[in-house]
């Protein structure tokens, strides 16, 4: 039996516990965050405009949010008052309040 280990297995740590090295001696190791660490907040409500860059093109907003409200509106007069309509929403709707209570 050879007393070499195989290029397959991991060294021993110095200490014998038998740990392999994570990295080489001398180099320091960061930990860095989670770049999508989960910070508790969700989306509620949402507004999705849809603005075609053509003149006669006719813009589409949908409105819609977690309490069951879903709206859409088509051309321009009825996508600016769904627009306001969302803004007014967002101040009311009892989700909001609730999260905003939390916070």
């Amino acid at each position: 039996m050879s007393t070499h280990s195989s290029p397959a297995e991991p060294t021993p740590a110095r200490d014998g516990n038998g740990a392999p090295k994570v990295v080489a001696e001398g180099i320091p190791s960061s930990v860095r965050p989670d770049p999508h660490a989960d910070d508790g907040r969700r989306p509620v409500a949402w507004l999705h405009i849809v603005a075609p860059p053509s003149y006669g093109a006719t813009p589409s907003v949908r409105s819609w949010c977690s309490c069951g409200r879903d709206i859409f509106a088509a051309g321009l007069t009825r996508a600016l008052a769904l627009v306001e309509d969302h803004e007014q929403h967002r101040t009311l709707c009892p989700l909001l309040d609730q999260r905003r209570e939390a916070a």
